[in-house]
């Protein structure tokens, strides 16, 4: 997804998540970036709104972050008339109806929008619980311990609920009544599973989170969810019950400084999460962490073990496609593995 093109400017990067939205299954929004990235050509709202951001690099995903703001508004019932087209709030999903309306929404609230593109997108995409909990349980088939769950990067922290949610199908694991269900999530070399994962401590950090328990952290996170996708929608709103019943602590801190302050815990896995998170990261800090695992590593043993789970876009290979994988570092003693591999999404996850 991440392999961006080779053209600088605001419609390319434009046609880029254009043709990564339709991939993924928004057909929604896979038409109206069409339709903004012509409006951008041609000098219309759409590159009056972006002006200044032609040269971003394209995994600042402008694109997205624009569409954040202009859903946000969508959910709050501001902008009537494009509403009728969104389904996220029973709108009818046609896109090419929706331009005329969201072009006007650009020219209007231009000043709000602007304010939006500097804030990265909060999707808190619940189906990458699927990876993190497949990967817990490959750490459980090693050592059978109880698991203290860290996560960077966590935005509302509604996948450290991750063992709160229920999978349904091969490895059938989680409460039977969570308003979150997965079918058929996994496949290939599925791990070994029981009905329930021991987590016994949960903390994330986010260098701006967002109260996931709070109405606005829950149209916050809702608004970056592509519109037409349903099923997504659907999990979102089922965490955030759990999260509202079950508030998880996600504190305002950069991943060095969080990760600097982990310890180990004899008797249980310590287990630091991570997704799609990495490229936001300057080289600095991506390094500071690396430095903080290995020392944190080196003091861990078999009784107090710790694994590092990430679910990140990479290439395996010089000169391969740029693909999401689930890996795992794990001390005392083994080098990263890889996992399995699935959607940016999460799903489905296919188990190596």
């Amino acid at each position: 997804m991440l392999n961006g093109p080779v053209d600088d400017g605001l419609a390319p990067k434009l046609r880029w998540q254009a043709s990564a939205c339709a991939e993924l299954g928004s057909r929604f929004y896979g038409i109206l970036l069409e339709r903004l990235a012509d409006d951008a050509e041609a000098g219309g709202p759409t590159a009056r709104v972006l002006a200044g951001h032609e040269h971003d690099p394209i995994d600042s995903l402008i694109s997205l972050r624009l569409l954040g703001g202009v859903h946000h508004r969508v959910l709050l019932g501001l902008e009537p008339r494009l509403a009728a087209h969104y389904p996220s709030v029973g709108g009818d999903g046609d896109a090419e109806a929706a331009l005329v309306p969201l072009l006007d929404v650009l020219e209007a609230s231009a000043d709000e929008l602007r304010e939006a593109l500097a804030r990265p997108p909060q999707t808190n995409e619940v189906g990458r619980a699927a990876p993190l909990v497949g990967a817990l349980w490959h750490l459980r088939a090693i050592a059978d311990l109880p698991v203290r769950l860290f996560e960077i990067g966590a935005s509302g922290g509604l996948n450290l609920l991750a063992d709160r949610f229920r999978f349904e199908g091969a490895g059938a694991t989680g409460p039977p009544d969570s308003p979150v269900v997965f079918e058929d999530a996994w496949r290939g070399n599925v791990p070994p599973t029981r009905p329930t994962l021991d987590v016994v401590e949960r903390l994330g950090c986010d260098r701006d989170p967002v109260d996931a328990a709070s109405d606005e952290g829950a149209l916050t996170l809702t608004s970056y969810v592509w519109p037409d996708q349903t099923e997504r929608l659907a999990r979102l709103r089922g965490a955030l019950t759990i999260a509202r019943a079950s508030p998880v602590t996600v504190v305002a801190r950069s991943a060095a400084d969080f990760v600097g302050e982990l310890t180990t815990e004899p008797g249980r896995w310590t287990v630091l999460w991570h997704s799609v998170m990495w490229q936001y990261l300057d080289k600095t800090e991506q390094d500071a962490v690396h430095a903080h695992l290995e020392r944190l590593g080196a003091a861990a043993g078999d009784e107090a073990p710790l694994a590092r789970v990430g679910f990140e876009p990479r290439r395996l290979a010089a000169g391969e496609d740029i693909g999401f994988h689930v890996t795992a570092r794990i001390w005392p003693g083994s080098a990263e593995r890889i996992l399995g591999h699935a959607p940016a999404h999460g799903l489905p996850v296919e188990w190596l």
